[in-house]
C-alpha cells in the first residue's frame, strides 16, 4: 500500500523530544515531526538514513514528517498511523479471516473503542486491535512493546471482555519491516504487557503477527509468522 507521495531522503541527527527530530536535508538542518512517539532508540541513531514526507500544509511549524528509517539493511516504517489502513486493505482482500462481510473502523463496545469491528457469514462478529511494531533484534525477532504501555494492557483486557461476551477477538501486530521470523513479548521492558498478552491468548483472543514489506513510501502485509508467547 503506497502511503507517501512527497518523500525526501535525509540523515538523522538527533531527537530533542519524542515529537521532534533534527535531520540533515540538502545540506541544511530541518526540524521534523516524528510520526511515532515510541522510543525508536535502535532506529533513530545519529547518522541513520531516514525518509521524510513533505507536509502539504504551509502553516505547519514543521515542514516534514519523519516516516521511515534504515536499520540493519532493512527499511523500517515508523509511522504509527500506517498500520490501521494497511491492515484494512489486507483484511478486505481476504487476508485476515475468511468470509468477512463487513469491516468497520473505530467501533464502540461498552466503554471501549476498538480499531475494527467485523462481521462474517454465519452471524459471527468480532473486534480487532491493531498495533504497529518497530523493535527488532539482529536475528529477525520482533518485540512488543518498545516501552511500558498501560494503554496496551487495557486494550488486551478489553478484548478479553469482548471474547467473554461472545464476540471473536483479535490483536494483530503489524511488523513494520521485512525479514522477520517471529514476534515475542518484550518482558524485560513491560512484563505486565507480556502477562496480559499470554492471558488474552489463553482466553481465546487471536494473536496474529504480520510481516510487512516496507519501502520508503509503502507498507504491505506479506506473510504471517509465529507469535512466540
Amino acid at each position: 500500500m503506497r502511503l507517501y507521495h512527497r518523500l525526501r531522503e535525509a540523515r538523522f541527527l538527533q531527537r530533542p523530544n519524542r515529537f521532534i527530530a533534527l535531520c540533515e536535508v540538502d545540506g541544511g538542518v530541518e526540524r521534523c515531526h516524528v510520526k511515532n512517539t515510541g522510543r525508536c532508540r535502535e532506529l533513530l541513531v545519529p547518522g541513520a538514513r531516514v525518509w521524510l514526507e513533505e507536509a502539504d500544509a504551509p502553516a505547519r511549524k514543521t515542514r516534514f514528517d519523519l516516516v521511515a528509517a534504515q536499520s540493519r539493511g532493512f527499511v523500517v516504517n515508523l509511522d504509527s498511523q500506517a498500520p490501521n489502513p494497511v491492515f484494512a486493505e489486507w483484511a478486505r482482500q481476504g487476508g485476515f479471516l475468511p468470509e468477512v462481510t463487513l469491516l468497520r473502523a473505530e467501533t464502540r463496545f461498552g466503554t471501549s473503542r476498538f480499531d475494527f469491528y467485523y462481521e462474517r457469514t454465519g452471524e459471527r462478529r468480532g473486534f480487532a486491535e491493531i498495533k504497529g511494531v518497530t523493535l527488532f533484534d539482529g536475528e529477525g525477532t520482533a518485540f512488543v512493546p518498545d516501552a511500558p504501555t498501560e494503554r496496551g494492557v487495557k486494550h488486551l483486557r478489553e478484548l478479553m471482555a469482548a471474547r467473554e461476551a461472545g464476540y471473536e477477538a483479535a490483536v494483530c501486530f503489524l511488523l513494520q519491516r521485512s525479514g522477520v521470523r517471529a514476534l515475542r513479548p518484550n518482558d524485560a521492558t513491560d512484563p505486565a504487557f507480556g502477562a496480559a498478552l499470554r492471558e488474552a491468548a489463553a482466553a481465546g483472543v487471536m494473536v496474529r503477527a504480520l510481516v510487512c514489506d516496507a519501502t520508503p513510501d509503502s507498507l504491505t502485509v506479506t506473510r504471517e509468522v509465529p507469535a512466540e508467547l
